[in-house]
C-alpha cells in the first residue's frame, strides 16, 4: 500500500526571501540592530536628517537579506 504524500509547504509570496530554515523571512524580525536605531531616532527626533541615514542603513540591511525595499 502506498503511503500518502505529505503536502508540500506553501511557497513564500513573491519577493519574500527564504531563511536558512527553509521558512520565509519576516521583515519585522530581520536586521533588528538597524531597525531599533531607526525606530528610536524617528521616535525621538522625528524628521531629523540624521534619521534618514539610519532609515537607509536599515533598508540596505534588508536588501542584503533579500527583501526588495
Amino acid at each position: 500500500a502506498a503511503t500518502p504524500a505529505l503536502p508540500a509547504p506553501s511557497p513564500a509570496p513573491p519577493g519574500v526571501p527564504i531563511g536558512p530554515d527553509g521558512k520565509p523571512k519576516k521583515i519585522c524580525c530581520t536586521c533588528p540592530d538597524t531597525k531599533k536605531l531607526r525606530d528610536v531616532c524617528i521616535a525621538e527626533r522625528e524628521e531629523h536628517p540624521y534619521c534618514q541615514a539610519l532609515i537607509e542603513a536599515h533598508k540596505a540591511c534588508l536588501r542584503v537579506e533579500g527583501f526588495k525595499v
